[in-house]
């Protein structure tokens, strides 16, 4: 955590709870993207992710057609790579699709169906008591799935966990914990 902008965002984001639809999608999507990269990568393209995505308004980006992909694929801004931009126009319309059969905060409330029972979360010491799934997280994926999503396996679906707030993988003695 040397940079000032991961810092910063370790500090006062990484596992402070997120609720709502289009910020749990933002995260979903973003964690998707970060898959095989460096989260500073992902960190450092946030706005960029943000204006190619419509604020991740499930909404809009459920609607974009082959020219929006195509369109993305040629956006620096983002990372370009057309398997996480299908994932995440199609998550849009899972998204969308969750809400209209389940109402708004839909997804708000299926992810955080999975957050485990804090007690039961053993306090980290180093990065190496930090697991890269749980059972929680496997279920999560699998419910993810069920209803439409993609891009989303155990792992991904533990980041997300982690980077919304489910669960608190700050090491011990870290200041944000």
């Amino acid at each position: 955590m040397s940079t000032p902008d991961y810092l910063d965002y370790h500090d006062t984001e990484w596992g402070r709870p997120v609720h709502g639809d289009a910020a749990l999608y933002e995260r979903l999507t973003l964690e998707g993207f970060q898959s095989g990269l460096s989260w500073i990568t992902i960190l450092r393209k946030r706005d960029g992710f943000r204006a190619a995505f419509a604020g991740f308004d499930a909404d809009v980006v459920a609607g974009y057609d082959e020219a929006d992909a195509e369109r993305l694929m040629q956006d620096a801004r983002i990372v370009r790579n057309r398997a996480k931009i299908a994932a995440a126009i199609t998550n849009a319309k899972a998204l969308v699709a969750l809400r209209d059969a389940d109402g708004d905060g839909a997804l708000d409330r299926l992810v955080w169906s999975f957050a485990p029972d804090p007690a039961a979360c053993p306090v980290p010491a180093s990065l190496a008591d930090v697991p890269a799934t749980t059972p929680e997280s496997v279920a999560l994926a699998k419910a993810l799935k069920k209803r439409g999503f993609v891009f989303v396996g155990p792992t991904t679906a533990y980041a997300t966990m982690q980077a919304a707030g489910l669960v608190n993988d700050h090491l011990a003695g870290c200041v944000a914990r």
